[in-house]
């Protein structure tokens, strides 16, 4: 099993998280097409009760098996690494099989509580069904994940990269075909066809565990899960109670977010039922919100996932030997690789709105606004996700809690407030939710920041040099994009010319922000100049 540096395993997580979410994506398409408007809003609801389930139930247990194998392997302790895995599988097997439970048993107060009396759409009924279905993957994925986490702990990136995408591929063929026998050969009812496609998470999480428990028995010396007559003196109980420590954070942060993503659901149905929407209108807009724009959003979402995934070991590393200097390079590092990539593609997303939700979902000026706008979230949150997870790996618990409670509630304060003052002022409602979320992460982002400076001497100031510079290139690239706009021409009902339209437009305008990048010299600044050779040399005719 190969190990990867820190650039590296950013790069082999990123381009395989990247690879799973275009997947995600894709089948979008086809899957729309199918179920239509009623059917993608009860999936919606059940993958959305799912996910937030989910991460409950995982409950940070997997970046903190991660932290600890990387804490236990700097410092040579094999026997107690190969414990904490075992005791981290326990753990799991008792908090997934608890979450699964709960799940299922009160899945019709939850569907009552989601969809309160909003009536002519989606029923509780159906949604209760839904919800069920999705449960069964609450046994499944939990383990998927702490086994990943062993996995990254050790720097093995490409194995655990691999049973994503593989994860992907079969959830995929189950929700594709699932749906297409339910719907077309078998005729059965909607609510039948999407409990099969949200049980395609359990289909794709059982491939993928098959996948890594068949590459780690080939490992297991390299792994430490072979026999060993030397026993360290970290005692099973002390190993336990780590696990707990630095599980703690990840779960009240999960809760946190778990809560309040919830709450922005809720609170979207009641309020645009309130401000005069249609039930047609409110489960649109809301689903296209927390569903259906974010999946688009998956791409720009996947830089930051694949970092976190190399970040938190190679900086648990650093701190473990108290090397601040190491752990500020790797985190300045982190920024400009989220701040050089995800800028060019929220902006160009945002400008091709119109054409690129017409690709997955058919023209509607509703959605393509929402994307417009809900794409900028992404550049945010990515920062915000890479600075929590810095502080998490420096056992900075207290800091993470308070930006992140303080976010969300800043969240949460706003969310009604503004969708009012937006329909006061003549603007679409919803926006204001995409408004309010934005400032609760450009506040939670701050405090963590600050934080970081004053009690650990980190600077910021090459990556707030790589901003300034980074101003001129995005222009143009807006004003390339913007131009191309206005002399291609554009049919936002044929999907075919919409992927023309924007396949032409993104190339050129990626194009030319590489170049003036490259040219600047900041491509080779970010990503060493030897990763950049060896990529030229790639592409270079004859290796030359």
């Amino acid at each position: 099993m190969k190990k990867s540096s820190f650039v590296e395993g950013t790069i082999i997580a990123t381009l395989a998280i990247v690879i799973t979410k275009i997947m995600g994506i894709l089948y979008v398409i086809p899957f729309y097409a199918m179920v239509g408007s009623e059917g993608s809003a009860l999936y919606a609801y059940g993958y959305n009760i799912y996910a937030i389930f989910l991460d409950i139930g995982t409950a940070g247990l997997p970046l903190a098996l991660s932290k600890i194998i990387k804490e236990y392997n700097t410092l040579g302790f094999m026997d107690a690494k190969k414990r904490a895995f075992t005791i981290g599988i326990k753990m799991i097997s008792f908090l997934s099989i608890f979450i699964f439970c709960i799940l299922f048993l009160f899945a019709r107060p939850i569907a009552s509580l989601l969809l309160g009396s909003l009536t002519g759409g989606t029923t509780i009924e159906e949604a209760t069904f839904v919800i069920r279905a999705t449960s069964f993957a609450l046994l499944v994925i939990p383990f998927l994940s702490v086994t990943r986490g062993y996995l990254q702990g050790h720097n093995i990136i490409g194995i655990a990269s691999i049973s994503q995408v593989l994860e992907q591929v079969f959830r995929i063929l189950t929700i594709l075909l699932g749906c297409y026998l339910a719907l077309n050969i078998f005729h059965i009812p909607m609510k039948y066809a999407i409990a099969i496609a949200v049980f395609g998470a359990s289909v794709g999480g059982i491939v993928a565990i098959v996948y890594l428990l068949i590459k780690m028995s080939k490992n297991k010396k390299e792994l430490s899960l072979t026999k060993t007559d030397k026993r360290d003196t970290i005692t099973n109980q002390e190993i336990g109670k780590k696990i707990i420590f630095y599980a703690i954070p990840f779960i009240i942060i999960t809760i946190a977010f778990s809560i309040n993503n919830f709450l922005d659901m809720t609170m979207m149905l009641r309020t645009l039922g309130h401000l005069g929407l249609d039930t047609a209108e409110v489960e649109f807009a809301t689903t296209a919100i927390t569903t259906w724009s974010t999946k688009i959003s998956m791409i720009v979402n996947a830089v930051a996932t694949g970092m976190v995934t190399s970040l938190i070991p190679t900086i648990v590393g650093a701190y473990t030997l108290k090397n601040w200097e190491d752990v500020n390079q790797k985190f300045n590092k982190a920024l400009q690789l989220i701040i050089i990539i995800c800028l060019p593609m929220c902006i160009g997303l945002s400008l091709l709105s119109k054409s690129v939700w017409s690709i997955f979902y058919g023209y509607n000026a509703v959605g393509a606004s929402i994307f417009a706008n809900q794409i900028l979230v992404s550049l945010f949150y990515n920062l915000f996700l890479v600075t929590n997870s810095t502080l998490h790996g420096l056992n900075k618990s207290k800091v993470v809690y308070r930006s992140v409670i303080i976010g969300l509630l800043t969240n949460v304060a706003l969310n009604i407030p503004f969708m009012y003052l937006f329909s006061k002022l003549g603007i679409a409602p919803y926006l204001g939710a995409i408004l309010a979320t934005v400032t609760g992460y450009i506040l939670a982002f701050t405090l963590s920041l600050k934080n970081l400076k004053k009690d650990h001497g980190l600077h910021y100031k090459e990556t707030l040099k790589l901003v300034e510079k980074l101003i001129f290139p995005t222009l143009v690239m807006a004003v390339v994009v913007i131009l191309l706009k206005m002399i291609i021409p554009l049919n936002l009902n044929s999907k075919i010319s919409c992927c023309i339209y924007v396949g032409i437009i993104s190339i050129i305008g990626g194009c030319v922000y590489l170049v003036i990048t490259y040219k600047m010299g900041l491509i080779k600044k970010v990503f060493g100049s030897s990763m950049v050779e060896k990529i030229t040399k790639k592409l270079t005719p004859n290796g030359k």
